[in-house]
This record gives C-alpha cells, sequence and structure tokens, in this order.
C-alpha cells in the first residue's frame, strides 16, 4: 500500500500548569490518491495533528512520515512536494493576486506559473487585483492558490471553508476535486459534515487527541445501525415532559435512541414503519407531537452517537 501520510503513535503535550496533551497515541494511515477528512469538535487535536505532518510544530513522541520521508532527515524534499493552506493566512495587501503568487512560485524548484495557478483557482479577472481589495471568498481561494503553486503531490488543508458563503465553499469544493482528480492527495479538516460527505474517500473521527472512528463516510453511517433520523418532541399539553427513552427501544425498525436537549433522536431502517410505531407509543403514553423531522443520517449523527457532543461542542483550536 502506498501511503501519502503515516502517524504511529503520536503524542504532543504542550507544558504548563497542568500540562495540555494536545494529541494522545493517535494512529493515521493516509493513501496516497485519497481525500482524507479529519473531524472533530474544537480542542479535539486535529489542527495540532496537521500541524505536526506539516513539520509547523515537534511532535513530543510517536513517528510521522510524509512521503516516504520524515521530518529532520529530508526537510527540503518534503517542503518541495507538499502544499498547506492554514487555518488564517494573511498575505501583503498591496501585492497583486499575481504578484503574490510570483513570489511564493520563487520559493520552488518546480511549479506552476503563477497564471496556471489563477485559473486552476478561478481569479483569472482579479490577477492584477491588489488583495486587499479582494472578498473573503477570493482571498480564500488566493490562499490555497498559493499551496497549489510548488505543484504538490499532497495538499493539506486547514479548515479552508470557514466562514465562507455557499458559493464561495463550492469553489474551493471544485478546487479540491479537480486536485485529486489528478491522482493527487489531500488531507483536510473541517467543521462541516456536508463537505467531509462530498469530498472525503475516507475519514477520521478525532476527539481528545485520538481516532475514535475511522472508515468512508457510508461505513461510519452504516455503524448506526439506520439509515434515517427521526427527531421528534413531545408535550401533554403543559409543556415538554422528560420523556424515558426506554420505552422507545423496542420499536420496530429503531436500531439506537439519543436525547438532544427537549428533543429525542431515533436511528431507523424503515421510517415508514418506525413512524406509525412513535406514533402509536405516544398515544398510548397520552403525549402529543410537538416537532418532528425525518432526515438521512449524516457523519453529525455519528459524531453525537460517539462522544454526546456536535462537532462544533468544545473549547480550544486545536
Amino acid at each position: 500500500m502506498n501511503y501519502a501520510i503515516r502517524c504511529t503513535n503520536l503524542y504532543k503535550r504542550y507544558p504548563g500548569r497542568p500540562p495540555v496533551d494536545a494529541v494522545r497515541g493517535l494512529d493515521l494511515e493516509v493513501e496516497a490518491g485519497q481525500c482524507f477528512g479529519l473531524l472533530g469538535p474544537n480542542g479535539a487535536g486535529k489542527t495540532t495533528t496537521i500541524e505536526i505532518i506539516e513539520g509547523l510544530v515537534p511532535a513530543t513522541s510517536g513517528e510521522v512520515e510524509v512521503l516516504g520521508m520524515h521530518w529532520g532527515s529530508d526537510d527540503a524534499e518534503i517542503k518541495e512536494r507538499l502544499g498547506t493552506s492554514l487555518q488564517e493566512t494573511r498575505l501583503g495587501e498591496r501585492l497583486t493576486v499575481r504578484e503574490t503568487l510570483t513570489l511564493f512560485r520563487s520559493f520552488y524548484r518546480n511549479g506552476l506559473e503563477p497564471d496556471d495557478a489563477i485559473r486552476q483557482v478561478s481569479l483569472e479577472e482579479k490577477a492584477n487585483a491588489r488583495v486587499g481589495k479582494l472578498s473573503g471568498g477570493q482571498k480564500q481561494r488566493l490562499a490555497v492558490a498559493t499551496s497549489l503553486i510548488g505543484d504538490p503531490e499532497l495538499l493539506l488543508l486547514d479548515e479552508p471553508t470557514t466562514g465562507l458563503d455557499p458559493q464561495s465553499r463550492r469553489q474551493l469544493w471544485d478546487i479540491i476535486r479537480d486536485f485529486r482528480q489528478r491522482g493527487r492527495t489531500v488531507l483536510l479538516t473541517t467543521h462541516y459534515m456536508d463537505e467531509a460527505e462530498r469530498l472525503c474517500d475516507r475519514v477520521a473521527i478525532v476527539d481528545h487527541g485520538k481516532v475514535i472512528a475511522l472508515g468512508t463516510p457510508s461505513e461510519l453511517i452504516a455503524r448506526l445501525g439506520g439509515d434515517h433520523v427521526i427527531e421528534f418532541a413531545a408535550t401533554n399539553g403543559v409543556g415538554t415532559p422528560a420523556l424515558d427513552v426506554d420505552m422507545l427501544q423496542d420499536l420496530p425498525a429503531v436500531r439506537s435512541v439519543r436525547r438532544e436537549a427537549d428533543n429525542v433522536c431515533l436511528s431507523v431502517t424503515e421510517p415508514h414503519i418506525a413512524l406509525p410505531a412513535l406514533l402509536q407509543r405516544l398515544k398510548e403514553r397520552q403525549l402529543d407531537l410537538a416537532m418532528l423531522t425525518t432526515r438521512h443520517a449524516s457523519l453529525e449523527d455519528v459524531f453525537v452517537n460517539l462522544t454526546g457532543r456536535h462537532l462544533r461542542d468544545g473549547n480550544g483550536t486545536g
């Protein structure tokens, strides 16, 4: 198997009182030619992991292999074959788009012509515009262009679409897809589960510095035991009662039950069987529906099922 990235028993501890363990024995393998997603809440260790892979932060212990090479002995060669886009990229606002990419191109022995990189991120009309005059989405596309200018084999993107409008997000999705379709490898961190489901061949869910689930998006969703989610709230006419979720466990086609605030979520295999049974059970308990939705199960459901938290919960930046 040809791996673009391999992390073995990776640890990162930051000194302090008490010390902070951002990464705790993380194992990761990313096959060449894949788009691989690292998912998890703030503080899970995603950014620290990607910074170690980028060579920006040394690991406390463990082994990191990038394109078959190691930081500390193959630094110059790794940098020539690696493209990175950080969570926040600050570029010189007085330079034009073309001048910015000409500057970044000078850092590499080989790479793209600046105008080729501009075309890849659809900024032709802004080639002579100053960076300070670009919109947020245009600046983000330019940041990705700076990571593409060296024509890398491996692209590391840390939350590249955070804060972008829907159109700008989809433009960046197209850039990532095009890179992936040319046989290159992408490691992507994101908070957006629709993004991961659309772009990633495989994903790893990270929590508290460890990989807690690994597989294709469809495999992880299948592990819930149901392809659909029924979310509802019930009332007894006075208010929302403290519903005993145990009374729902034996409903037909229901595979798991979890509470979310005042709502209840059921993972089900066949909604047309589970819904009538749910309504009958609520009627027997003299409860009425206050809210009801049905949808396909998602990676968000996988994460909540595993950790009891949503992907945007948590503190910290890792």
